[in-house]
């Protein structure tokens, strides 16, 4: 066997078995990520909507590496005037700030308010990441699909299949 046979055949190997290893992971990231670009795993100010305590918690394992959510601080009550009342917000300057910037501040902010850029749409952004998440769920579904089928071991398929998804599991624990 020559040596680049023997090369292409440890690389189709490795790669195989990494594969195996990592698509569990590659599954969780792919779903989290896709559920995540539409904003579902958080409520957004001024909406009743509340996610389930399992998608917050897994979106949290995505982006942190820890299903430890983080205390959320009650907004303080300057805030919480100022956003049901924005008109009023804008008219009363801060305390602290000076009589020039206070004097000031008011009468700038209908402009500000008028030279304001429109909101760009989100939405054909979020689909087309959505169409990605989906692409690799599948690409990694079949991909596993495709190890499984044609392997000669189908015991240390299992064996790295359940390594890669215990592996990050028993991680979670430390």
């Amino acid at each position: 066997m020559s040596l680049s046979h023997h090369f292409l055949r440890t690389t189709r190997t490795v790669h195989l078995y990494l594969g195996i290893f990592t698509a569990p992971m590659l599954l969780f990231f792919a779903i989290t990520g896709g559920l995540q670009s539409f904003g579902l795993h958080e409520g957004s100010r001024g909406s009743s909507y509340a996610p389930p305590a399992w998608l917050a918690s897994m979106a949290q394992l995505h982006k942190k590496q820890t299903t430890v959510m983080p205390v959320r601080r009650p907004r303080p009550p300057e805030v919480q005037v100022a956003a049901s009342n924005p008109d009023a917000a804008a008219a009363k300057p801060s305390v602290d700030a000076p009589i020039e910037a206070r004097a000031t501040t008011s009468a700038n902010q209908p402009a500000e308010r008028a030279d304001a850029k429109p909101k760009k749409n989100l939405l054909p952004m979020k689909i087309f990441f959505g169409l990605v998440s989906l692409g690799l769920l599948t690409s990694v579904l079949s991909g596993l699909y495709m190890a499984w089928r044609y392997s000669r071991k189908p015991r240390l398929f299992g064996t790295v299949l359940f390594a890669g998804i215990s592996v990050p599991l028993l991680l979670l624990l430390f």
